[in-house]
């Protein structure tokens, strides 16, 4: 069975780990003491799993008025605009994300480097790759 540590789960929710910790400690994510010792506290895969879907469906996490899901909130860190297009760079937790948009699009938005944005992705070609720690 797959488990991750506390600052892991905190990394794939996009959150603290003194997030992860209090929500532990309320009950609302389950955790163990791992094998070695019991000196930390594990979060099994599939808990992890399904609060990360619980968290995702919950009235405010933007879903409903559109039928994309994915949505990725970050930072912009740099915008790039020529005559016609523009490149906006988003910066979600460890990962960059660069759209490719009108410029029209950027000035309607009122984007700026330091916005805050959300990357909303719809494919139909999503390549998975597992991931070996």
């Amino acid at each position: 069975m797959t488990t991750f540590r506390i600052g892991e789960a905190a990394e794939l929710l996009g959150v603290s780990a003194d997030t992860v910790r209090r929500w532990i400690d309320s009950g609302r994510l389950a955790a163990s003491r791992d094998e070695q010792g019991q000196r930390h506290r594990v979060i099994s895969g599939a808990d992890l799993a399904a609060f990360a879907r619980e968290r995702a469906s919950a009235p405010d996490a933007g879903a409903g008025s559109s039928s994309a899901r994915n949505r990725l909130r970050g930072i912009v860190t740099a915008i790039t605009k020529d005559q016609v297009m523009a490149q906006v760079d988003l910066q979600v937790g460890p990962f960059r994300v660069v759209s490719l948009m009108s410029r029209e699009a950027v000035d309607e938005l009122g984007l700026e480097v330091g916005s805050l944005g959300t990357a909303v992705v719809k494919s139909t070609n999503v390549v998975v790759e597992r991931s070996d720690r």
